[in-house]
């Protein structure tokens, strides 16, 4: 039989036969990606999909798929696919099949969705666990990292943060004064803003949430095993486990050596040698699954890692963006000052020191960063890996097709809460950083705000206390559902506090002629190239 099928096939031509060896290897190396291309168009071009499959965003190069034009700037990419394909769209991306489900219904559709249906740990878990370490965030099923959120609420509560403002205040001053040597009788200086709010933020949050011992290691070594741990998160390693680069080498030393850093602060607690105040080593410490079974101190060390680099990605992005809005917009800039002069100034022109209280008190202050977060939420792409069919609602499904799409098992679910967030269908002017938009009761923020955290809004108990379901909302800055960050109380607070001293110290310019571009190829969307000037008040305190 083989030989029959082998005769049929047609002969190679004769002067193919008569070229040198590297020539038909370099004409197989060209003709080989050539016909893949070719056979990929007319499958995508002849063959009908599915009828159940939602459409297939068109691409040349099989396997490889969209990833260019989706990394490039995956914002674009889905505006785009939306107008073409409508709200619910896949796409390839490195061999992967990535469904995307747009607006607050989609978004519900994956943040939304039941445990049975879809796993944020087994699309994260080859990603983080590297970096987190083992036994924690998605490194355990589900009901444990909702146990886990819990513990870390009891580093949150509301005595804790009222304590966290003054050494905030105290570290961004002394930040200022001394690494950055700016009082109120300095030069203007500029700086890349992201690059200088990053070392700020990681100190506020060594000296509160971390704890003294952490924020007294803070030193050149310090510095090189977070940074060696962040070069973790690479888009590559989301896609890829463990591939043997330099990157992961140095990750995984890393880790392992921050560790043992976490972990002999904590024997040394134990041992009565160290002094301490009340921070999350010690809210997690003592702390029990309901099986009974305690945390260990590898537990804890890798829960202190994940709450550190989480947190500090965010937070210095966001400050970074808004300090950047505020020098494009001094008119908003001018306003938050006097906000500051009429809630904190004294009669002789100096202020009094920032409460936790006081944050709640801002109102210009509290839609400066509810902006800045609503224009650059801090992550484009939700993933969820899809464990048991998914039926489209046909409120997602194109109104031409007369069944409903169905997302198969085994395929990614994608939720990109940014789009919400600047759909010209949803908001007025939505690529304007316009503050005010939240201080309008009955505009369209103020609705979105309730329907994410409102007193109105749905609330649910996923394991780790009552908190606001925030899935359909046009607006999600912390996630929503099961997944969203027990850390948001903690995050505004340290944006209102650092804000604060900058805002009531200096005047800021942008270092540029044009506001910054974007740059997605990092997993945290950060600004490329931002660079303000800070130039110091003349009555500055």
């Amino acid at each position: 039989m083989s030989s029959v099928l082998l005769s049929s096939l047609p002969a190679v031509p004769e002067w193919v036969r008569e070229l040198p060896t590297p020539a038909i290897i370099a004409l197989a190396a060209v003709g080989v990606p050539f016909l893949a291309i070719f056979l990929n168009v007319i499958r995508q071009l002849v063959i009908p999909r599915g009828k159940n499959q939602p459409p297939l965003v068109f691409h040349y190069i099989p396997w490889f798929g969209s990833a260019a034009y989706y990394g490039e700037d995956p914002y674009k990419f889905f505006f785009e696919c939306r107008e073409k394909y409508g709200d619910v769209f896949s796409f390839i991306l490195l061999g992967r099949s990535i469904t995307v489900a747009l607006g607050p219904k989609g978004n519900n559709l994956s943040l939304g969705g039941k445990v049975s249906q879809v796993s944020a740990e087994e699309a994260y878990t080859h990603l983080t666990t590297p970096v987190f370490g083992k036994g924690v965030v998605y490194d355990c099923p589900n009901d444990m990292l909702m146990q886990q959120k819990k513990f870390i609420k009891h580093g949150l509560t509301t005595e804790a943060l009222q304590s966290y403002a003054p050494l905030m205040y105290s570290e961004t001053e002394q930040f200022f004064k001394n690494e950055l040597r700016l009082t109120s009788g300095s030069s203007p200086k500029t700086f890349e803003v992201f690059r200088k709010m990053s070392e700020l933020i990681i100190l506020t949050a060594s000296r509160t949430l971390q704890g003294k011992e952490v924020r007294q290691a803070l030193n050149s070594r310090f510095a090189k095993l977070f940074h060696d741990l962040d070069g973790g998160f690479i888009p590559l390693n989301f896609m890829f486990t463990n591939l043997p680069l330099p990157a992961n080498r140095r990750r995984d030393k890393a880790q392992k050596e921050m560790s043992e850093f976490y972990m002999g602060i904590i024997r040394s607690r134990r041992e009565g040698e160290s002094d301490h105040e009340h921070d999350m080593i010690s809210a997690l410490q003592g702390c029990e699954y309901r099986n009974g079974v305690p945390l260990t101190d590898r537990d804890i060390a890798h829960m202190m890692i994940a709450i550190l680099m989480a947190g500090q990605h965010t937070s210095s992005a966001t400050s970074s963006w808004t300090l950047l809005h505020l020098a494009h917009r001094q008119d908003i800039a001018d306003a938050l000052y006097e906000e500051q002069v009429a809630k904190f100034g004294n009669p002789d022109g100096t202020f009094r020191d920032v409460t936790y209280e006081d944050t709640k008190e801002l109102p210009l202050m509290d839609a400066c960063i509810r902006e800045t977060l609503r224009m650059h939420a801090p992550i484009h792409s939700i993933y969820r890996k899809v464990l048991s069919d998914i039926p489209v609602p046909s409120s997602l499904s194109a109104p031409s097709e007369s069944t409903n799409y169905v997302i198969p098992a085994g395929d990614f679910i994608l939720a990109a809460p940014g789009v919400s967030a600047m759909d010209p269908r949803v908001w007025e002017e939505p690529s304007t950083w316009n503050p005010h938009r939240w201080l309008d009761e009955k505009g369209v923020a103020a609705a979105a705000k309730e329907s994410y955290s409102g007193a109105t809004a749905e609330q649910v108990d996923y394991g780790f206390g009552q908190v606001s379901k925030g899935t359909e909302s046009p607006y999600q800055p912390f996630g929503a559902g099961r997944h969203r960050c027990v850390g948001e109380q903690f995050a505004y607070l340290q944006l209102s506090v650092v804000i604060s001293y900058i805002i009531r110290n200096f005047t800021l310019k942008l270092g540029t002629p044009e506001f910054p571009q974007t740059n997605y190829r990092t997993m945290i969307v950060l600004p490329l190239k931002g660079t303000t000037t800070f130039t110091p008040r003349k009555r500055a305190i």
